[in-house]
């Protein structure tokens, strides 16, 4: 058991500095988001309006989660539990695969292991330092809702209900870490679980029920089948509820011991999922250019975007009928909604501007991960090798920056073609499939601007290109859901690319938004071609 406390010391050395910028930060969003709520909607019935509008509106259910009542507490964790739970289990999900099976790709596992320590300890340590982080982020995120002057006892519970949901997607990477062949497909696993709960607890609470009062909702049953989903059912300003946290901390057992089982029977290197490796004895014509190797490397990862987005997509679709139909079964959801959008195409319109919103964080995330490509490579070794051949350091970067803009395209039209072919199969109304299509595609050019700006930083300094690259969709996604909430300055929100998005269907297209989305892009990606040039490859 010592060397378990020796080893979780230190990880937690190594991680000290990215652990604080994550927990800081999501505390500092739950305090920014508190403090926005009690100031900016001081009186009851200015909470009240809020709330209404959000019972109303499946789309504001699907992006923020459940309303429960008007108190200050209540408004808060409605608006800010669904992001900052998201963030907890990105948070650990990357923490748990960076300190196993990332471990395990650079070797440090096999230096570890030639200790007088069992196969098991360094993932005890792992989970040892994955569930002290949520601790201190859920008192954290405590803290933040206390200093801002919500009550005690709610502030702890939900504190609590993030901290959870972190220690369920950390038991829920831990596992994949066994699973998958390398740290790559580990990630990219974890953090397309951490975005399905979001997804699936989404659908739940778009299909909810509102009371006559607009004021609560009452999630349809995909809601349970999300940690997220049971982590919001704790409610903890109203009628608090401690069995959703008993439900969690019985899957995050779970797992985690499933995870521990497997490790025990698994060689070192070796996965329950085997990596591809078969192939021709001579590559084809293809991958005789940098670009054909970047899109070899990068198809996988590429179709797997691309089926996410889709789903998201015929998510969006699939729910247009119940958009509609919420204005049909209920008067006093259509009374409102028709002040703020007139007509129920308008209202379809309105959600499904929504749900393609996300399919443009998607095609970002997507275009990060295919440019920090050039880091794991850089980082292993291999690219050293590769560019001891006669090829420019130009056609490299090139050639990963086209498969990037490729992939980013590739996932927002995906997106748009499922939600356009399942609205018109559905017939629920809204605009028409060419429409839906063009909306998802207006997003690309603000999506280009992630993947450009992590090739600029990879350029600069390679060891900052995933931090920076991460961080600045973080900041993105918060100045653009958050930014209004906590009064921020207009010029500081229009620094988040998605701004200058046009929100088709409802809006026109505003092509100096695009044009100066696509400049950006153009400009970083060639700032880095030209500073790659100039630096040495880094380890």
């Amino acid at each position: 058991m010592r060397a378990v406390f020796r080893l979780a010391l230190l990880q937690a050395r190594r991680d000290r500095g990215t652990l604080a910028a994550w927990i800081l930060g999501i505390a500092g969003l739950g305090y920014a988001a508190a403090t926005a709520v009690t100031t900016q909607f001081g009186e009851d019935n200015e909470r009240a309006a809020l709330i209404s509008v959000a019972a109303a509106s499946p789309a504001f259910l699907f992006l923020r989660g459940l309303p429960d009542g008007i108190s200050s507490g209540a408004v808060t964790f409605f608006q800010g539990y669904s992001f900052t739970a998201v963030l907890a289990g990105l948070m650990s999900a990357f923490l748990v695969v960076r300190h196993t099976r990332g471990d395990e790709d650079q070797g440090r596992f096999e230096l570890v292991g030639s200790t007088q320590v069992t196969r098991v300890s360094s993932l005890y340590a792992t989970l040892l330092l994955g569930t002290c982080a949520n601790v201190v982020l859920a008192l954290a995120v405590a803290a933040g809702f206390i200093g801002a002057g919500l009550p005690v006892e709610g502030s702890f519970l939900a504190g609590a209900a993030v901290g959870a949901v972190g220690l369920f997607f950390m038991a829920a990477a831990a596992l994949v870490a066994q699973l998958m062949p390398s740290a790559r497909s580990a990630n990219g696993t974890a953090s397309a679980l951490v975005g399905a709960a979001y997804l699936v607890r989404g659908a739940g609470d778009a299909l909810g029920t509102a009371d006559q009062s607009l004021l609560h909702v009452t999630a349809a049953w995909p809601s349970l089948l999300s940690p997220i989903g049971w982590g919001q059912r704790i409610r903890p300003f109203t009628e608090a509820d401690m069995l959703p946290l008993l439900v969690i901390g019985a899957g995050t057992a779970v797992l985690a011991g499933v995870a521990v089982a497997l490790r025990k029977s698994r060689d070192l290197g070796a996965s329950y999922i085997a990596a591809n490796e078969a192939g021709p004895g001579r590559a084809g014509a293809g991958l005789a250019s940098m670009l054909g190797l970047a899109w070899r490397l990068q198809s996988g990862g590429l179709a797997s975007w691309c089926i996410i987005s889709a789903a998201l997509g015929a998510v969006a679709g699939g729910l247009g009928p119940v958009v509609r139909d919420a204005l049909e079964g209920n008067p006093s959801v259509a009374e409102l909604m028709s002040r703020i959008v007139p007509g129920d195409a308008g209202l379809v319109d309105l959600f499904t501007t929504a749900m393609l919103g996300i399919s443009g964080v998607l095609a970002a995330a997507a275009g990060i991960e295919a440019v920090l490509r050039l880091r794991a490579e850089e980082a292993a070794g291999r690219a050293e090798l590769l560019l001891a051949v006669p090829a420019s350091r130009l056609r490299w970067l090139g050639g990963t920056l086209a498969v990037a803009a490729i992939t980013t395209t590739a996932v927002a039209a995906s997106a748009g073609a499922s939600a356009a072919v399942v609205l018109a199969l559905s017939q629920a109304g809204g605009s028409s499939p060419g429409t839906v299509l063009a909306a998802a595609l207006a997003h690309i050019p603000a999506a280009l601007v992630f993947p450009a700006v992590t090739a600029l930083v990879f350029a600069l300094a390679s060891r900052w290109s995933s931090a920076v690259g991460w961080g600045a969709l973080a900041a993105a996604l918060v100045l653009g859901q958050f930014g209004e909430l906590l009064g921020l300055p207009t010029w500081l929100q229009d620094l988040s690319p998605f701004r200058h998005s046009s929100a088709m269907p409802v809006e026109a297209f505003h092509p100096e938004g695009a044009l100066l989305m696509a400049a950006v892009a153009i400009t970083a990606a060639a700032a880095a071609a030209r500073l790659v040039r100039e630096r040495d490859l880094a380890a």
